[in-house]
């Protein structure tokens, strides 16, 4: 299945005093392929709900390379894990693609995530229309940040 794919501005701030991405700005990283996956594209998909509510659970991250400042954006790969009937996983790399395709992988990662009731400020079970949505990005072999790199 196809990953979505975010590319991510690097900013001055997010270097720290050994001059690379400092491991904390990552988390922003992820977040911002998320919402651009969950909130902006979904829906979009027929899964309005996910940009209604869903919660972090769990994150996981490897960190594969150091990422140094440059003006271009960092490319995030996003794609779904796993579909539950109360959560579901995302997996991310962050990463670049050179122009004959070979990638440097800086991080490798995942998130558990809860679809969640706002008004009523509850857990809630994940949708069959989320569900269908979610299955079109399931990549379930993609690289684990709990295994070292191959």
């Amino acid at each position: 299945m196809p990953r979505h794919v975010t590319h991510v501005p690097l900013r001055w701030a997010d270097m720290d005093a050994y001059g690379h991405v400092n491991n904390v700005v990552y988390l922003r990283y992820l977040q911002e392929a998320r919402v651009d996956m969950l909130f902006v594209h979904a829906p979009k998909q027929g899964a309005e709900q996910l940009a209604e509510g869903v919660v972090v659970a769990r994150h996981e991250i490897s960190y594969r390379a150091p990422l140094h400042f440059r003006a271009e954006p960092v490319r995030v790969e996003t794609w779904v894990r796993r579909v539950g009937n109360s959560s579901f996983d995302l997996g991310y790399e962050v990463l670049d693609v050179d122009g004959d395709g070979a990638r440097t992988v800086y991080a490798v990662a995942t998130t558990v995530l809860v679809p969640y009731d706002l008004d009523d400020a509850h857990p809630r079970r994940v949708a069959h229309e989320e569900r269908l949505v979610l299955e079109t990005f399931l990549e379930l072999d993609g690289p684990d940040p709990g295994k070292a790199a191959a």
